[in-house]
């Protein structure tokens, strides 16, 4: 399942981003790459854990936290701290599988990579290229949001970053563990709750409203590990 997240940050959070990014250190990408990744990966990191990273971060976590789609779609139990990467000058990531397990760094807590984000933070139109290309079963999706927008999508998915032909991408990129750990469930689990949504704001039969949010809960409790 693929989810759009529109407008997770605004104007003033990503100029915030963009004056603390410029600042910040820069270290190769590969540094986080695993054995397999790091022969298709060139582009550039923040390093894990340092304060510009964890400010950033904060303030993505926090915008999160309050937006309610996000909340539907990822039923996030656990979160990896926010990573910043840049691509400039035909920089790319070919095509690779995120790690099934992604330790936070520093402390001995481990997540399951069950859902990836990333989280645009430079206009499209400031740079060509730079796609992420997502493989799903309707195919190649290729993602190039408006700054401040992000996307979900399954940690199991087959995905790559296209070359970067001019100007300069940043976004921030990171995974969740999720209550349920099926994206198919997941899936259908968002599709109802965004129906009962829907016919909460209209004029609906009052107990049949009732018997899905039933169905909805008792659903999640069936497949939620908590």
């Amino acid at each position: 399942m693929l989810v759009h997240l529109p407008n997770i940050l605004d104007a003033a959070q990503l100029t915030l981003c963009h004056q603390a990014l410029a600042r910040a250190e820069w270290i190769d990408g590969r540094a986080t790459a695993g054995h397999q990744s790091e022969r298709v990966k060139d582009n550039q990191q923040i390093p894990e854990r340092h304060p510009v990273a964890r400010q950033l971060g904060d303030v993505i976590l926090t915008a999160l936290e309050r937006n309610p789609l996000f909340l539907s779609a990822a039923l996030p139990l656990k979160i990896v701290p926010p990573l910043f990467n840049r691509y400039q000058g035909g920089q790319t990531y070919g095509d690779h599988v995120d790690g099934a397990i992604r330790p936070i760094t520093g402390t001995p807590y481990r997540v399951r990579t069950d859902i990836s984000i990333t989280v645009f933070l430079t206009p499209p139109q400031s740079y060509d290229g730079g796609e992420l290309v997502i493989d799903d079963a309707y195919g190649a999706q290729r993602v190039k949001f408006p700054a401040g927008d992000a996307i979900l999508y399954p940690g199991t998915s087959l995905h790559r970053v296209e070359p970067v032909r001019r100007g300069t991408r940043l976004a921030s990129f990171f995974w969740i563990e999720s209550m349920v750990r099926s994206d198919q469930q997941r899936s259908m689990l968002f599709e109802l709750d965004t129906a009962i949504q829907q016919l909460t704001v209209g004029e609906s039969d009052a107990a049949a409203l009732l018997k899905l949010t039933n169905i909805y809960h008792n659903l999640l409790r069936q497949w939620a590990d908590t």
